[in-house]
């Protein structure tokens, strides 16, 4: 398969947080294939252990998320229209019109749709539209009422995901799809996998991806209390700002270096690490102060303290049906974690962790 045809597989599966079992089957299959094992958290979490034949080596993990955001049924109305909890941080203005697919408790797939409010409705109203609570926009299969609903299987608890085709953009440079946050990640670890198969390093790694990033950073918390990891690195997917005048975070300018978030800043022995990483392997990188977090927010306040870190990339109107994420950025990224974990022996992890 080619790059484009990895990121189109992945990104077009629906699976949000605390339903990522179609990604999870997606990495536990290419895993068997590439002749790991893989083993799983009390969480649904995925990883495999690559134990290092050097004594006491120290024990490194990799980690990407599986979820994207979506929503849950939480009311169906007399009308036959669904009202949702999100799941994952959504911005109400860009929920409205677009496609969805809802998933009963057996399994079927509904289609669904937001509803806009068209302009004739409001005229001579005095009204202009607001901005809606998310718990206010409705959610439209086409059904008559709620008992039409019921006999689809259709209930309270059901998640809602989006639907969207993955395509290249007219310069064949970017990417046009849903849930670059995180299928980038979840790509991310299956190519160092395939990698690694055949070498031996002087440290075990941990490589995998955990559940329910996007509601709480759920998943790191379990995975490395299970694991325990000496060092963290979160794979994962950050907002660009460059087409709304702000240069922290731009498109195809390279592997976003994370050195703050409002849960996480990056220790000096790890932030020594990445530059001369990045600089001898000629890795380009950019400055990124991040408004949101990772998985590494939770996984360095685990078991005692993991330094930790995000090795990322920056994409376009993320939390969306529609981001553009770079393919270059990816290829950036891919080099950098590869050249991270050949570097690290001992006396590597012990200069990082030597804040």
């Amino acid at each position: 398969m080619t790059l484009f045809e990895k990121i189109k597989t992945l990104t077009e599966i629906q699976a949000t947080s605390g339903f990522e079992a179609p990604v999870r089957e997606i990495l536990k299959k290419r895993m068997i294939e590439l002749g790991y094992t893989p083993e799983f958290d009390g969480l649904g979490g995925i990883f495999v252990v690559k134990t290092s034949k050097t004594p006491d080596a120290p024990r490194v993990m990799l980690a990407a998320h599986m979820d994207e955001v979506g929503f849950m049924v939480s009311e169906v109305k007399a009308d036959g229209t669904f009202r949702v909890v999100s799941l994952g941080g959504w911005n109400p203005l860009v929920v409205s019109a677009q496609r969805f697919s809802l998933f009963t408790q057996s399994g079927k797939k509904i289609p669904v749709v937001t509803g806009g409010l068209p302009p004739h409705l409001l005229r001579g109203t005095g009204n202009t539209p607001g901005i809606p609570a998310i718990s206010d926009i409705v959610f439209d299969g086409g059904f008559t009422d709620a008992a039409e609903v019921a006999e689809f299987g259709i209930a309270q608890g059901d998640v809602i995901i989006p639907e969207t085709e993955t395509i290249l953009t007219a310069n064949g440079k970017n990417v046009i799809s849903k849930a670059w946050d995180n299928r980038y990640g979840c790509l991310m670890i299956l190519e160092l996998l395939e990698f690694l198969a055949d070498k031996e390093l002087p440290v075990t790694l941990i490589v995998g991806a955990n559940v329910q990033e996007e509601v709480g950073l759920r998943g790191a918390k379990v995975a490395t209390t299970k694991f325990d990891p000496e060092l963290f690195f979160a794979i994962d997917c950050s907002p660009a700002s460059d087409t709304f005048g702000d240069s922290n975070g731009r498109l195809g300018a390279g592997v976003t270096m994370r050195y703050f978030d409002p849960g996480h800043i990056m220790l000096p022995g790890m932030k020594q690490f990445l530059l001369e990483t990045s600089a001898k392997n000629k890795i380009k990188t950019q400055a990124y102060i991040a408004k949101g977090g990772t998985d590494a927010g939770a996984a360095h306040l685990s078991n005692g303290g993991v330094p930790s870190t995000t090795i990322g990339v920056c994409a376009r109107y993320i939390h969306s049906h529609q981001t553009i994420f770079s393919l270059d950025d990816f290829a950036q990224a891919q080099n950098f974690v590869r050249a991270i974990v050949s570097s690290l022996d001992a006396v590597k992890v012990a200069e990082i962790k030597n804040y």
